[in-house]
């Protein structure tokens, strides 16, 4: 299993991250200094309200100590890409969602380590002694996210014909290893993946429709309009999985801290396909 969380995991996340840095302009970030309201509201949905919200399910909710753990992880984790996708089937502002993935997943590196490290010490006890640090954590982050990113930037910016070409099957490729790391994370508990569904299940339910729900009523009250109050809700909803799972493997050896981020990831795609089903049959085309 030490091949998996040491090798395998890292590179499937890092070519994840490389395919949505090829999405990206330097256009998307300049988005955010000319439009700034709507991405800060969205920006506190997910690096405040969310680890906010997860950490007061946990505190309330009879929980084994590793489990809370996971729900915490991938409460730290920014938003996937599968989000930008869904934010333009449900009509929203793709431009807003792909500017939230690319500004959070770059931040990752600073909010990621904070968030995990805080919650490891409120809900296991103290860091000292173990191998898991803020610095090692940021740095670990930083490979595997953030320098990803920026080279797929990059080869968008200076490659751009490479870029426009491979990008639609990095997508692909992207989708298709998300799926096998899921089905990994599952296989490797499959003995006890029933009775941690049981666990962690519910309160991973929970938190997903919470959290979005919450992010619609911020959005109402803050954002622009309803275009912008669809991206910042499936933004808050769908999160990086395969993040989640790869620093709960790099840094805990996987386990229990690693089962509430596989059971999100198989309830935030219904609920959002839900959620997006009431908005097409509710909002005008």
């Amino acid at each position: 299993m030490s091949v998996v969380t040491d090798v395998i995991l890292p590179i499937a996340l890092a070519f994840i991250m490389f395919a949505l840095g090829l999405g990206l302009t330097f256009d998307d970030f300049a988005r955010v200094a000319k439009r700034p309201r709507d991405f800060l509201v969205g920006a506190a949905s997910q690096i405040v309200l969310l680890p906010l919200v997860a950490f007061a399910l946990v505190s309330v909710w009879p929980l084994q100590p590793e489990l809370a753990l996971g729900v915490m992880i991938i409460a730290a984790a920014p938003g996937g890409v599968t989000s930008n996708i869904l934010t333009s089937f449900a009509r929203g502002d793709v431009a807003l969602s792909i500017s939230l993935t690319g500004v959070i997943s770059l931040l990752s590196v600073l909010t990621i380590p904070v968030i995990v490290m805080f919650s490891y010490t409120q809900l296991i006890g103290s860091a000292a002694g173990t191998n898991v640090s803020v610095a090692g954590t940021a740095i670990s982050v930083f490979v595997i996210v953030t320098v990803p990113v920026v080279a797929g930037l990059l080869a968008r910016r200076f490659a751009a014909g490479f870029a426009t070409g491979f990008e639609p099957w990095a997508r692909k490729i992207s989708t298709g290893l998300f799926i096998l790391v899921l089905i990994g994370a599952i296989l490797a508990e499959r003995d006890n993946i029933v009775e941690y569904f049981a666990q962690a299940g519910l309160v991973t339910l929970v938190l997903n429709v919470a959290m979005m729900a919450l992010a619609s009523l911020v959005a109402r009250l803050f954002a622009s309009g309803l275009q912008q109050r669809i991206a910042i809700s499936l933004e808050c909803g769908l999160q990086n999985g395969t993040l989640a799972i790869a620093v709960a493997a790099l840094l805990f050896g996987g386990g229990l801290a690693a089962v509430p981020a596989a059971t999100y990831s198989l309830i935030m795609f219904a609920t959002a396909l839900i959620f997006i089903a009431f908005l097409r049959r509710s909002a005008p085309a």
